[in-house]
């Protein structure tokens, strides 16, 4: 069984940039803070779902809190100057006994590299793993890299408009992660 809270991988994008892909810790969250605002307006509305400066304090403390079992935590990092700065990050959060929903940004200097694609196979590795057997998500209907992704995934999808959101769903299925995925970008 993965021990998510322990989770990490080195990954080299298409552009020979190293990251590493890996479980947030409680001391993350400067890291965290200081990606969140180097984030462009419209990465925060996709990520959201409206406008935000600052996170609340239960919202810190849940990312500190993380338990790794009903919610999931991954950031991708890369080294700069000797300093390890968040470029992107991902999540899954439990809604059922086999459902999860999943929620990605990647710093938008970082776009088109395939970060969100690694991190949902990554998140998807864990997940099969603890039984979860889909994913779901809310979209926003222009955010085209975010539904390219999950259309690209290889896992099948559903999904549906409601509420002004496209709510997707990805069959997870097995344990096994879909060549799509496996070859990631």
């Amino acid at each position: 069984m993965i021990d998510a809270s322990k989770y990490s991988s080195t990954e080299i994008l298409k552009n020979g940039l190293e990251i590493c892909i890996r479980a947030t810790r409680p001391d993350d969250w400067e890291r965290v803070l200081a990606a969140f605002h180097e984030l462009d307006s419209e990465s925060i509305y996709f990520r959201f779902f409206g406008h935000k400066k600052e996170f609340t304090s239960a919202e810190v403390r849940q990312f500190r809190e993380t338990d790794f079992k009903s919610r999931v935590r991954l950031i991708a990092t890369l080294n700069r100057e000797g300093d390890e700065v968040v470029i992107a990050a991902a999540s899954y959060a439990r809604v059922g006994a086999a459902a999860a929903e999943v929620a990605f940004v990647v710093e938008e200097d970082y776009h088109r590299l395939g970060i969100a694609r690694r991190l949902l196979r990554h998140l998807g590795t864990i997940a099969t793993d603890a039984g979860v057997e889909e994913f779901v998500a809310e979209v926003l209907p222009s955010n085209a890299g975010m539904l390219g992704v999950f259309g690209s995934c290889g896992w099948p999808m559903s999904s549906r408009m409601r509420d002004g959101a496209v709510h997707v769903t990805l069959a997870l299925g097995s344990d096994t992660v879909p060549a799509k995925l496996a070859e990631a970008v």
